[in-house]
């Protein structure tokens, strides 16, 4: 018998049962992950919004298992074959595909082969020939002739004799384990092309013949089989190691149907069944068997590769939406293009749009100057502070422009700084920006948007899918329900992290913080532009459809800057206010004499003040609150400066070392933007002079880094840099470009950077070297 759902989880996760009882009881209860993580630190001994997580994925999974489970039971019981042993096998099954298989016997079937034969009453004759090869096969399987059911003649009831045995083997649960556990151990992915496919499918061609380990083929390589295969460039199948190598080749029968032969006591010993005994197993396996073990290696293959893909995205997806915001600054954003103009757009501190305009500086007009004197009188009207350029066709040439101006202008004090633009024009021709902005260009409505990511990138980038952000790999080949499960998981956790102002905060933002949903967001807006700026948090409460359990899962993360409370632009939770007054009771001090007041905070006693209600972690969490309330988890804001004269892969020369900004990271390595539009590539092996297992561990996406080119492929528009500046230039191995390093720009725009990755080949990418690897 298995052990409760809650303490096999707690066993995984390596916690107490008791913390996993505590979650699951309050997950069930409507509470969020976020909320949980943050404000129920004593009721679930402590758990962070990872474990919470993964516990929350667990108990979908474990849940969805005992529902089959009971649904199989009864389902074997109504036919009237459960027998105790069965039931007990059944009941201390683990993984969904133990209880398939132990159900496979069971399962309601079209009418096959084995059952017709059963039918016809051929299936003593298979188990007679089973339990002894003894007996002669055609003497035997003349008794049993009945033309009537379709078996006229001895080969007939021999054929259906061998279905019934067939079945019987595919469906042994036990068997199928050990096959399974084989299969896993010796089987090897071979991809090969399709014959008269060499051409249309040149970016496949190291697939063309290879094969690797299934155990050891990592995510992006399998994805790009898989894709090859997909476009039918590529064949690919799962083969035993023993077939690809030609020494171990023998004559016989191979390893796993030897197996079969085993578990059911067959023997080649000339005896007048065995023949067609071992002919039997050879089918079996070739027809039943390894067809639907293929199938499930495969498929199981591409989960484990998805989901190391999801995982990659997701962890991109958080340090982008976690990246240094510029602040509350004037910003004035460039949506770069040459034949259409450069589309300008301006807003004040909080975000709110001041002006639009479309300037001309590139071809054909080539209006530089004019150009330039509208750029400068608009920041001479409004104050403008910051310049956001997007990184898309003609960034380099419009960041000259802005580097021009400045020049001329100094007295206007520019910092100018080139963003990703990924997403920026789903989010112009999306419902929202229509709502936000009905009578701008959509064109115009870009250029919003990247003035507004420099000022706060989360708060922009929600607005936007997060599967068109642009940091996946291989993100359209992965279950798109799954990929939208885990980044929406990812933004809720990184929206509530940092909290938002709810008197500023758009419906999309309010949208993700704990507790509310599209619906309560719009409520929230509307409230607020019909009654003014909420002062205080308890003003939500007023808020239509906004009840109590919707209040107590959203007021920590919702702040009110400036409100009658100065708690209320805090993290602390209004539950928790008492227990504030209480510490203030005890030194005597008002809440404003102690907000902010590092010295006085510091020397308090946490213990001092815990009670029934509120254990050490959360006074903790309250006097970090008073000591920086509101506080800001991003890292500070810091720019990359590209290098003056490089603005095309044409003027890259190996040796160089540049600044750039990191702007995907794969399992195979990291993608750079060194401001020539193409992004370079920093291959794993060259992020750093220590082995590195995780390219995570040592940059995350929007990370300013300095790289040296190592080389520089201009017919493939192919950049290889490392990240080790000692490193002397030379060529580097790579994969084919069949991945997705960052996604295609969703702007369309020639030289955005376009979907590639580049990779050292795999060791041992061709059969010889798979033989030897083997070997090994």
């Amino acid at each position: 018998m298995l052990a409760p759902i809650e303490h096999r989880i707690a066993h995984e996760l390596g916690v107490r049962p008791a913390q996993v009882m505590a979650a699951v009881q309050l997950l069930d209860e409507g509470a969020t992950v976020p909320f949980i993580a943050r404000y129920r630190k004593e009721v679930t001994g402590g758990l962070d919004d990872t474990q919470l997580r993964n516990l929350e994925d667990r108990l979908g999974y474990l849940r969805e298992l005992e529902a089959r489970r009971t649904a199989i039971l009864a389902s074997i019981e109504e036919q009237g074959k459960l027998t105790p042993e069965l039931q007990a096998e059944i009941l201390a099954a683990e993984t969904k595909q133990r209880l398939e298989d132990l159900y496979l016997p069971y399962k309601p079937k079209r009418r096959t082969k084995a059952q017709i034969a059963r039918e016809a009453g051929i299936e003593p004759l298979a188990l007679a020939l089973l339990d002894d090869p003894m007996r002669v096969p055609e003497t035997e399987a003349a008794r049993f002739l009945d033309a009537e059911a379709g078996f006229a003649d001895i080969k007939a009831v021999l054929d259906g004799a061998r279905q019934i045995l067939m079945e019987k083997f595919a469906e042994d649960a036990t068997l199928l384990g050990q096959l399974r556990e084989y299969l896993n151990d010796h089987g090897v992915v071979k991809s090969s092309v399709v014959e008269g496919k060499e051409n249309e499918g040149a970016k496949f061609r190291d697939w063309f013949d290879f094969a690797e380990p299934i155990t050891q083929m990592p995510s992006h390589r399998a994805l790009a089989l898989l894709r090859g295969r997909n476009e039918g460039v590529l064949n690919v199948a799962l083969v035993l190691d023993s077939e690809l190598d030609p020494e171990q080749l023998k004559p016989g029968p191979n390893p796993c149907e030897q197996r079969i032969a085993a578990r059911f006591g067959i023997k080649d010993m000339g005896r007048p069944a065995d023949k067609w005994l071992n002919d039997t197993v050879r089918w079996a396996w070739k027809i039943k068997i390894f067809l639907h073990l293929e199938l499930e290696s495969m498929q199981a293959l591409r989960e484990r590769a998805e989901a190391e893909a999801i995982h990659v995205f997701a962890r991109n997806l958080k340090d982008l939406l976690l990246a240094a915001p510029a602040g509350a600054k004037c910003t004035l954003g460039i949506d770069p293009g040459i034949r259409t103009g450069c589309k300008v757009a301006v807003v004040d501190a909080t975000g709110k749009l001041l002006q639009t305009t479309t300037i001309y500086p590139h071809e054909p007009r080539n209006d530089w100057d004019g150009s330039i004197d509208i750029l400068a009188k608009i920041c001479k009207q409004f104050g403008v502070q910051l310049v956001a350029i997007g990184n898309g066709t003609a960034s380099r040439e419009s960041d000259k422009l802005v580097a021009e101006l400045m020049s001329r202008h100094p007295e206007l004090k520019l910092t100018r700084i080139v963003v990703s633009e990924a997403g920026a024009s789903v989010y112009s021709a999306s419902e929202f920006a229509a709502r936000e902005f009905p009578d701008l260009d959509v064109s115009l409505r870009g250029a919003v948007s990247i003035a507004r990511r420099l000022q706060d990138p989360l708060a922009e980038l929600v607005k936007i899918d997060p599967k068109s952000i642009g940091v996946g790999q291989y993100q359209h080949d992965v279950s798109q329900s799954k990929l939208a499960r885990s980044l929406d998981a990812v933004v809720e956790d990184c929206v509530n992290a940092v909290g938002v102002d709810v008197n500023t905060a758009s419906i999309p933002l309010l949208t993700r913080i704990s507790g509310l949903n599209a619906g309560l967001a719009a409520h929230i807006v509307g409230f607020r532009d019909s009654n003014g700026a909420f002062n205080r948090r308890s003003d939500l409460k007023k808020v239509p459809r906004l009840g109590d359990k919707t209040f107590e899962l959203a007021a920590g993360f919702l702040r009110v800057p400036n409100g009658d409370n100065p708690l209320d632009a805090s993290a602390v939770h209004p539950e928790a206010y008492p227990l504030v007054e209480k510490i203030l009771a005890d030194i005597k001090k008002g809440i404003k004499d102690v907000i902010g007041d590092s010295r006085l905070v510091r020397a308090l006693d946490p213990a001092r003040y815990i009670d029934e209600k509120f254990g050490l972690p959360t006074v903790q969490d309250i006097l970090k609150e008073l000591e920086k309330p509101g506080r800001d988890p991003r890292p500070e804001f810091k720019t990359a400066r590209f290098t003056e004269g490089i603005e095309a892969v044409q003027d890259l020369k190996p040796g160089m070392i540049l600044e750039g900004v990191v702007t995907n990271v794969a399992a195979f390595g990291a993608f750079v933007d060194i401001g020539v539009h193409q992004d370079g590539l920093v291959h794993v092996s060259c992020l750093s002079t220590q082995y590195v297992k995780d390219p995570h561990e040592v940059v995350k996406a929007g990370a300013v880094v300095k790289v040296k080119v190592l080389e520089v492929d201009l017919p493939r528009q192919r950049i290889s840099l490392t990240l080790r500046l000692d490193d002397e230039a030379a060529p580097a191995r790579r994969e084919p470009a069949t991945g997705q390093g960052r996604a295609p720009d969703s702007r369309g725009r020639r030289n955005s950077p376009a979907p590639r990755r580049q990779e050292a080949a795999p060791a041992g990418g061709s059969m010889a070297a798979a033989f030897a690897r083997l070997k090994r």
